[in-house]
């Protein structure tokens, strides 16, 4: 990306939400259309801006510039100053999480902004944590933004109140207050060892570290990397997920489908660019994650077929996601890596459309019904009452249609039947897998088998539900609301887009996994054209 004023869009997506929030605390709470009002805008301009800086990103990699571009705070120079960074992978994060937001927020105008108070704050604020994380470019700061988007997802899991939320707040509060004391031990570990936390920078010193110091180097990576693994819901650590999920208000769980792709980034972004081209830090971990994501898939698979409500199902789903990723990445790079990032964006969106859905599939059987006005009326016509065997009289009621519709399309994406995105993602990652080297090892052939063993568990488990939900209701569907179905209806447009455009999405995915490899453009970029530089090549 050239520079210019364009370089200081890289760090609105994480002022735009900071001050929109700061904004919302000076509103009371009666002002709620106003709060709403912020709160909408400032995504719409999120999303315009991250749209921008992908668009930067893709243009000059496909050029055949540097596709990184690094954005030093106060004119401070890496790695002594703050320095966001963005690339391929970090402009794609932020894309994602602000079309995921947009689509959330506007689901939660329906109804769910208004069970509690702060909704549009929290929201914000989870948002600035989230970009934060995808875009700072050192190990502290990266702490700090998981701690922001923590604190936020604390009080958006609280949010609407009822017993069954506080406990399951409580359990993931406690959960992630452990995360975050073993990443703050991990980085200072790193800290003592090298004596900077600028990744760029750690990216020359590890691989030189030797003697006395690589015990206990080592073992800061390696507390670093369970605290990454703890929130991507790696197993055993992930047992918290389903039922903390679960219990959130559907677009905080919709939301929160981007949550456990936090970690997974991490693993990207950290251990790629820390692991070297040789000596001891290259690989470092890899059967760790081969293995812990082939167990993970392994207890997603059985949990969701013992599930008995669907939002168990999709937590379980998120599970699956993880592990598929996680195991993806350790069984190797390369080609991989472009099928680990189409199925992210793939199974997040999908999970997301799915975790809104389930709400309004549920809704007769929630405790309180949203009173809204219908958008599609409907009503049960035919003789079903007069005990005639004719049926050509039923009509299928249009909420029912339309949720039974989106329900077979959600299942289709996360299970990856095809002819969706899913099955796209993952043809690619098996794919890729595959092609890694001549002669196939177990562990590979397990992996792929436990690839197509979740989506058939997905289909049996999603099937089950279906049927005694939409297939076989007990009562009139309750109608939808304008709000709630559209971004439903956009979420899975985006699924279906990636299925139309994949060979242009797969193009840019196996980019960003190609650019992950590139550590020496990285460190240039970073510490070598400094602020100074930038400056030059202006004028």
């Amino acid at each position: 990306m050239s520079a210019g004023w364009t370089d200081h869009l890289i760090v609105a997506p994480i002022v735009l939400p900071l001050a929109a929030a700061a904004l919302t605390l000076f509103l009371d709470e009666r002002q709620r259309r106003l709060k709403a009002s912020v709160a909408l805008l400032t995504v719409l301009a999120l999303l315009f801006v991250s749209t921008l800086l992908l668009q930067g990103a893709a243009s000059s990699g496909f050029a055949g510039e540097p596709a990184t571009t690094a954005y030093h705070l106060g004119n401070w120079p890496a790695p002594f100053g703050i320095v966001l960074v963005i690339d391929w992978l970090s402009a794609l994060m932020l894309v994602l999480t602000s079309g995921l937001g947009l689509t959330t927020l506007v689901y939660s105008l329906a109804y769910w902004d208004r069970a509690g108070p702060r909704f549009h704050t929290l929201f914000l604020l989870q948002l600035m944590g989230l970009n934060g994380a995808f875009l700072t470019g050192d190990l502290f700061n990266l702490f700090v933004f998981f701690e922001v988007l923590l604190a936020a997802s604390y009080g958006l899991l609280l949010h609407g109140s009822g017993v069954q939320r506080v406990q399951a707040g409580l359990h993931y509060v406690s959960i992630n207050v452990a995360t975050s004391l073993l990443f703050l031990i991990g980085v200072a570990l790193i800290y003592g060892v090298t004596g900077t936390l600028n990744m760029a920078d750690l990216a020359i010193r590890i691989p030189a570290v030797a003697g006395s110091d690589l015990p206990l180097l080592q073992s800061g990576m390696a507390i670093l990397g369970t605290a990454f693994l703890l929130k991507a819901g790696m197993w055993p650590l992930g047992l918290w997920l389903p039922r903390s999920y679960a219990a959130a208000a559907p677009p905080v769980a919709a939301l929160f489908a981007i949550l456990s792709k936090v970690g997974v980034y991490a693993v990207l972004r950290v251990y790629l660019l820390l692991g070297g081209e040789g000596g001891w830090a290259a690989n470092f971990g890899d059967e760790w994650l081969l293995y812990g994501g082939m167990a993970t898939i392994a207890f997603g698979t059985v949990g969701i077929l013992a599930s008995r409500t669907l939002m168990r199902v999709a937590g379980y789903s998120v599970i699956i996601s993880s592990g598929t990723l996680l195991a993806a990445i350790g069984a190797g790079q390369g080609a991989v890596l472009g099928g680990v990032l189409f199925y992210l964006v793939s199974s997040t969106v999908g999970i997301c459309a799915f975790y809104l859905l389930i709400e309004l599939i549920e809704r007769n059987e929630a405790d309180a019904a949203l009173k809204v006005e219908p958008v599609f009326e409907d009503e049960y016509t035919g003789s079903l009452e007069t005990g005639e065997e004719d049926e050509t009289g039923v009509v299928i009621p249009a909420t029912l249609a339309i949720l039974g519709g989106g329900f077979v399309f959600c299942v289709l994406v996360i299970s990856g039947l095809p002819p969706l995105s899913g099955f796209v993602a993952k043809f690619a990652i098996i794919h890729g897998l595959l092609g890694l080297r001549s002669e196939i090892d177990w562990p590979v052939w397990a992996l792929i088998s436990l690839i197509i063993l979740s989506g058939l568990a997905t289909i049996i488990a999603t099937t089950r539900a279906g049927i005694d939900l939409i297939w076989t209701p007990s009562e009139q569907p309750q109608p939808l609301h304008l709000a709630e179905a559209v971004p439903v209806g956009v979420l899975l447009a985006a699924c279906l887009g990636l299925a139309i455009f994949a060979g242009p999405t797969m193009r840019y995915m196996e980019r960003t996994g190609q650019s992950l490899g590139d550590r020496q453009g990285y460190v240039q970029k970073v510490l070598i054209e400094g602020p100074a530089d930038k400056h030059a090549r202006s004028r």
